[in-house]
């Protein structure tokens, strides 16, 4: 399979959250809400535009990946960073894209100066991209309690030494908090699709 990956254009934002309400629908709740976030970040320019990638195939997009940055609570830092959703067309899933989105995307970063990516996610997943639970530097994510290993919030460091002395909550853009007014109101711009409730979902 030959694909392209190259940095986002503007052009692109229709369709990418075609792809992404496409890539979520019914994965983590009935319908997703994963096209909005990508639809406020973009409204927002909130995305790190040189992060931001798209994977082409006969010069259609299957995938995507987005980043925004992120502050530790009392910490004077701004590189510290946070990628998703990351979108693959599911009839391109199983085919190493969202690694190669991952990997490219994350050598870019390092050599940005960014120094650390912070996400959540499948820790049996993104462990293979060297993510580990975050709660191993103390840093935790805002709304968990402390005691709360949350091994869903990773993080991968960037530099050996990015997090030294360094504790706190970890705090997402705000483009990530959905409101279901919106989000009922932004999806009627879309074809209609079908709500299903489905094991393994997070939300119902």
């Amino acid at each position: 399979m030959s694909l392209v990956i190259r940095k986002i254009e503007e052009d692109d934002y229709d369709e990418i959250e075609v792809l992404t309400r496409e890539a979520f629908w019914n994965v983590y709740r009935p319908g997703c809400s994963e096209h909005l976030v990508v639809h406020n970040i973009h409204r927002d320019e909130s995305s790190i535009k040189d992060l931001e990638l798209v994977a082409l195939y006969d010069n259609k997009i299957v995938g995507h990946i987005v980043y925004t940055k992120g502050n530790i609570n009392g910490v004077e830092n701004d590189k510290f960073i946070s990628f998703g959703p990351i979108s693959i067309n599911p009839k391109f899933q199983n085919k190493q894209i969202g690694s190669k989105l991952i990997r490219i995307s994350l050598q870019k970063a390092a050599k940005m100066g960014y120094l650390a990516v912070f996400i959540t996610g499948n820790e049996n997943y993104y462990k293979r991209f060297g993510f580990e639970q975050a709660s191993n530097y103390n840093i935790h994510i805002e709304g968990v309690p402390l005691e709360d290993e949350a091994p869903f919030f990773m993080v991968k460091c960037l530099k050996d030494d990015a997090l030294e002395n360094i504790s706190g909550c970890f705090v997402f853009d705000d483009c990530y908090n959905i409101d279901n007014e919106e989000l009922e109101i932004f999806d009627k711009k879309f074809p209609e699709k079908k709500k299903e409730v489905k094991e393994g979902q997070l939300f119902n």
